[in-house]
């Protein structure tokens, strides 16, 4: 299967977290060609967000909590925007060996970090990114939720205007 594929799969992750009023994240862990494991973003909604239930992290979780005798080396995580610096440290722990994501985070994302300044424990392991990949079917998930007054998270952010501003284009 191609990036396609596995992409517009996690699009569709986001898909569901936008029609459930969440930030539309979603990510999927591809292994031999299979899913292996999905995670669309909760907790964004409501007064108070939860931070740590990042689409990334609900997929790695769903990995660890099945099993799995897979090494993550051998795995893709595809992700509808760049992570975090925390899931990315995450993933870079896990040993996850390749990134595909869509849309990038210009307020937060953490994949252009660079990994020989930081600690061994991050710095030793290796990573290939791919970064743009089905960009605009992204996009359009993040205007939309970003263009609905209802949805109040990041509400205000240089995210949100800097998607907003993208979606002119």
């Amino acid at each position: 299967m191609s990036h396609k594929k596995f992409m517009e799969i996690a699009l569709e992750e986001a898909q569901s977290a936008l029609y459930s009023g969440e930030f539309p994240v979603g990510a999927v862990l591809e292994y031999q060609g299979k899913i292996i494991c999905s995670g669309k973003r909760s907790g964004s909604k409501g007064s108070f967000a939860n931070e740590t239930d990042h689409a990334e992290i609900i997929a790695l979780k769903q990995f660890y909590n099945q099993g799995m005798s897979i090494s993550l080396e051998k795995t893709t995580l595809y992700c509808t925007l760049e992570p975090c610096l925390m899931c990315f440290g995450a993933i870079l722990i896990s040993g996850v060996s390749k990134i595909v994501y869509a849309y990038e985070d210009a307020m937060g994302g953490g994949t252009s970090c660079d990994l020989n300044c930081l600690p061994p424990l991050y710095s030793k392991n290796k990573i290939s990114i791919i970064s743009g990949f089905m960009r605009k079917q992204s996009l359009k998930l993040f205007s939309e939720f970003f263009s609905n007054p209802q949805n109040s998270y990041l509400h205000g952010t240089y995210l949100k205007d800097y998607t907003l501003k993208q979606s002119l284009f």
